[in-house]
């Protein structure tokens, strides 16, 4: 079934375009976006079977994601970072599982993951769970969520050194801040603040960080498809870029569009303008070279966790490398081909400007800083470990 998804997608390639414009108007995915997400199945690829997924390879989701983005950037964005929920569900202990899919396997779980709330121990094996959370993409249409936390101590402090869970937590128990989205680019993907006052959360909703990142909880867990022992950071951050990928395809594709028929200023037609086409033919080479690496890249780490390979720190900050390097050298292309549009071509009727604000957008989100990721895979590349703490986060 999922050899299907990108299939369902390219046959109705058109209708997904055309809610670009409506979701970025509402500030959310448009039902009508939302409703093609659910139809073409993009949320049920990393789902468990148990549960009606496709346990599709990891390639074949980027693929789909990436396909969805060039059509439209914040349907793309969810089907990257709301399609990679189900994966994590999957590893989570079976009463939530049922509790989220029993009665509808078409559920959608959102996130942020920051670890912005606090868990206090009650001491009868539940916690009180408190923060505040900002970007939750497609909050609107999720009715759960995953949420960061640091685990507390009694009197409700972060314990040190800190200790990081992911907590699932019911759509009755948290509030969506309205009006918390206004921003330049990716507008239809609704990412809201989420405000959690004292729920209270039983110990089976939370999730050990520390294994994801090890890929060690699915084999735990008694799970034996490989593509749940893939790292945390190897796949969370996949479709993320795949989304910036796709995106930046998108605005390439729009791009040809414009210059195909655009006579300049001076009469010259685009296609005798040799500076132009030489930026475009860069451009195309970039964005190509961007979708190869990141596909690679999980590709060696699906392959290895088959193989049984269990992956060190310096090996997964040498992926995260990869992956932020591929989502930055995408985006600059695509900056490159804007710059060459002329000022029609940042019309606001113009659908390149959107593709060229959603790309920006994307590339802020936090797991493309690039610095201390660059850094730590140096320092594993001279035979150093980073010292503890934040340089050593989402690797």
């Amino acid at each position: 079934m999922s050899t299907t998804v990108l299939a369902a997608v390219e046959e109705r390639a058109e209708e997904i375009a055309s809610y670009g414009p409506a979701s970025e108007q509402e500030g959310k995915l448009a039902e009508g976006a939302v409703k093609l997400l659910r139809e073409v199945g993009i949320m049920k690829m990393l789902a468990p079977k148990t549960y009606g997924g496709y346990e599709s390879h990891p390639v074949e989701w980027a693929e789909a994601v990436m396909r969805l983005g060039s059509l439209d950037g914040a349907t793309g964005w969810l089907g990257g970072i709301v399609g990679v929920h189900p994966w994590e569900v999957a590893m989570a202990d079976p009463l939530v599982q049922e509790e989220i899919w029993g009665k509808d396997t078409d559920v959608w779980v959102g996130s942020p993951y920051a670890p912005m709330g606090v868990l206090k121990p009650l001491g009868d094996g539940s916690h009180s769970f408190s923060g505040h959370w900002q970007f939750s993409s497609g909050t609107d249409h999720c009715d759960w969520l995953f949420l960061g936390a640091l685990m507390g101590d009694a009197a409700g402090a972060p314990i040190m050194p800190p200790v990081m869970r992911h907590v699932l937590i019911p759509r009755a128990d948290y509030e969506i801040v309205q009006d918390s989205w206004d921003v330049v680019g990716l507008k239809g993907t609704g990412s809201k603040d989420i405000v959690v006052k004292g729920a209270i959360v039983p110990d089976y909703r939370i999730v050990n960080y520390d294994k994801l990142a090890e890929g060690t909880l699915a084999k735990e867990m008694g799970i034996s498809n490989p593509l749940y022992s893939v790292p945390f950071s190897g796949i969370f951050p996949l479709g993320i870029t795949s989304a910036v990928i796709g995106i930046a395809e998108g605005a390439l594709a729009h791009h040809l569009a414009y210059q195909r028929t655009r006579v300049q200023i001076t009469g010259t037609r685009i296609k005798d303008d040799p500076y132009v086409l030489t930026a475009i033919g860069e451009a195309s080479a970039e964005i190509h070279a961007s979708r190869t690496v990141l596909l690679d890249n999980v590709n060696r780490l699906y392959d290895g966790t088959a193989a049984g390979k269990a992956f060190t720190f310096a090996e997964r900050a040498d992926s995260r490398r990869n992956q932020v390097s591929a989502a930055w050298r995408a985006v600059r292309a695509v900056d490159e081909i804007v710059a060459r549009s002329g000022g029609n071509g940042l019309r606001m009727d113009h659908p390149l400007q959107r593709f060229w604000r959603d790309a920006h957008m994307g590339l802020a989100h936090a797991i493309h800083v690039p610095g201390s990721i660059n850094h730590v895979s140096a320092l594993g590349q001279v035979g150093h470990e980073p010292p503890p703490g934040p340089m050593r986060a989402m690797i």
